[in-house]
């Protein structure tokens, strides 16, 4: 007999595509088990669902139809693979197709009560005919776009707190004044030619938790105040954690903690539905990856449930 579900004293749950795998060389980069390592990790926490699949439509709504049609159909180059930094498979593809549902569905929870979650997206490489950075579409771009083409929000902050700017997402959002794209990001880092977001905060390598809390609470949320969005977009990046692969700062999981917390609590009290991405985590430690993303649905619980 199958045990019945476990309930919860909230409405709050998240998505997650760890059920839908592709193919990847031995010893590739990707760091596909953080995806099933977050959703056990936080099963007993809240619903955990599969991801449902975006629309190819809603997709075309920021990138080139044609370009995803190639895509699609596996017609593309070794230079675009290589630019994207994953074989071509038709898995891959798809995976990527189910990780922004999984976005799209936490928006509408959001919209509902108050926070939804992402176990994966946050792709902010992604342009309108290019894939780069493990990126093939971009999420936060698609719901900028869909909140308000149908109206469900009048102005959209994108906060990036990726190691990494997130250069997709401020190309496709440029020309947008009713969103608000802003950037904590590595100065020294990947991306190497940055794009111009509405506010970039570059920092140097090995900035410590004091130093970048400093500069989210000082500089970041009082930026996002004065834009007064009535909808956020937060890519928890987990590559700001010390020991990260790609990421170069040094902020401990406390640190990692006290910043989700702190701008959860800043949405909270400003009235702002949030949805929360993943986006990226590559630590050498596979459980602090683990850990520093579990972070953000650990805060948001902290924050919304009590």
């Amino acid at each position: 007999m199958t045990a019945p579900p476990p309930s919860f004293a909230h409405p709050f749950r998240a998505y997650t595509p760890a059920a839908y795998t592709f193919p990847l060389p031995e010893g590739h980069r990707f760091p596909a088990y953080k995806y099933a390592g977050v959703r056990d990790r936080l099963s007993g926490l809240l619903p955990v669902l599969d991801t449902p699949n975006l629309r190819w439509a809603d997709a075309a709504r920021v990138h080139d139809p044609i370009w995803l049609r190639r895509w699609r159909r596996g017609e593309v180059t070794p230079a675009e693979e290589r630019a994207f930094g994953l074989p071509w498979s038709l898995g891959v593809v798809e995976r990527a197709r189910r990780a922004a549902g999984g976005s799209l569905a936490a928006l509408h929870d959001a919209l509902a009560v108050g926070w939804g979650a992402n176990l994966a997206g946050g792709t902010h490489h992604a342009f309108e005919a290019s894939a780069e950075g493990f990126c093939l579409v971009n999420d936060a771009a698609i719901l900028t776009r869909i909140a308000l083409d149908e109206g469900l929000a009048r102005r959209v902050a994108i906060l990036d707190l990726d190691v990494h700017q997130g250069n997709g997402t401020a190309a496709l959002l440029g020309a947008e004044a009713r969103a608000f794209t802003l950037s904590i990001h590595g100065e020294r880092n990947y991306p190497f030619r940055k794009e111009r977001s509405s506010l970039d905060l570059g920092l140097p390598d090995g900035v410590t938790d004091t130093e970048y809390l400093a500069v989210l609470r000082e500089s970041a949320l009082p930026a996002l105040q004065a834009f007064r969005p009535d909808l956020l977009l937060y890519l928890a990046g987990a590559d700001v954690l010390a020991g990260d692969r790609f990421g170069r700062f040094a902020l401990t999981l406390d640190g990692v903690y006290e910043r989700n917390h702190t701008v959860l609590t800043w949405a909270r009290v400003a009235g702002i539905p949030v949805v929360t991405l993943m986006a990226g985590g590559y630590n050498r430690d596979h459980n602090l990856t683990v850990e520093a993303h579990s972070s953000v649905v650990v805060a948001g619980l902290d924050v919304f449930a009590h």
